[in-house]
């Protein structure tokens, strides 16, 4: 048995192994709504309250375990475009509980929490969009840790809008490197993913569009537990899982 295995807490595993740690997690939470049909339960809100109370419960555990960087897909643009308008309108009332949430919370000072929504924020309705602006003025000063909610989010049309953007920077076309496509997203500012953690995959292993750009040389943990049911016993498994692999970023 390695030291690794020994451990038995996020702390211990951050005083342990901190400089081997993921500095970028991308979690996506998959399975709140099978989670609440296996419960009994016909109303899907249920299943996605749940999933944001999963959320709020490992936010701390993350930062026990000394991670800075977290993106976590919370809601995509396929989700609003086959849900029902009952359920589109819950989630966007989960969106502004979140954000007030964030705004009361004494974590996100205690922790200096930067904490910003990413993706076609556009298309939200604009109450949301003006509680979204004040959540970023009131953590924009922290700089100790960093999250970013994705919610109407496509990996495919984050690169789309980085194109646009460059093209009316109008910058020359030999001047267009992979650094200019990345001070283009909307992630310009976070490093690219180190491990990504996806739940409720009971029939397969998909991104389904997920930071398909910061990507590119992460590593990935799919489970079958929906996301519910995940908590700090199983993010500790799934970090020395990602402890143990060889990690060669195209050598």
């Amino acid at each position: 048995m390695s030291d690794l295995d020994n451990i038995s807490t996020l702390e211990e595993l951050h005083i342990n192994y901190k400089d081997k740690l993921p500095v970028h997690l991308g979690l996506i939470l998959d399975g709140n709504r099978r989670w609440i049909t296996r419960k009994g339960s016909k109303d899907v809100t249920k299943g996605h309250i749940a999933g944001y109370q999963t959320l709020k419960s490992i936010l701390y555990p993350i930062f026990q375990a000394g991670i800075p960087y977290l993106s976590v897909y919370a809601l995509s643009n396929e989700n609003v475009k086959y849900r029902t308008e009952k359920e589109v309108k819950y989630l966007f009332k989960l969106i502004i509980k979140g954000v007030e949430d964030v705004l009361s919370e004494p974590l996100i000072r205690e922790k200096r929490v930067r904490v910003r929504l990413i993706g076609r924020l556009h298309n939200l309705p604009k109450e949301i969009q003006e509680k979204i602006e004040k959540m970023n003025r009131a953590t924009e000063k922290y700089h100790d840790n960093f999250i970013n909610f994705c919610v109407l989010y496509d990996g495919q049309d984050e690169i789309v809008d980085a194109v646009k953007k460059i093209i009316r920077s109008k910058i020359p076309m030999e001047e267009i490197n992979r650094s200019t496509i990345k001070q283009n997203l909307y992630t310009y500012d976070f490093p690219e993913l180190d491990y990504i953690i996806r739940t409720g995959m009971e029939d397969g292993a998909r991104l389904s569009g997920f930071l398909l750009w910061d990507s590119s040389y992460a590593e990935f943990k799919f489970r079958s537990d929906l996301w519910p049911d995940y908590n700090k016993d199983m993010l500790l498994e799934d970090l020395k899982a990602y402890l143990k692999r060889n990690r060669r970023i195209g050598r």
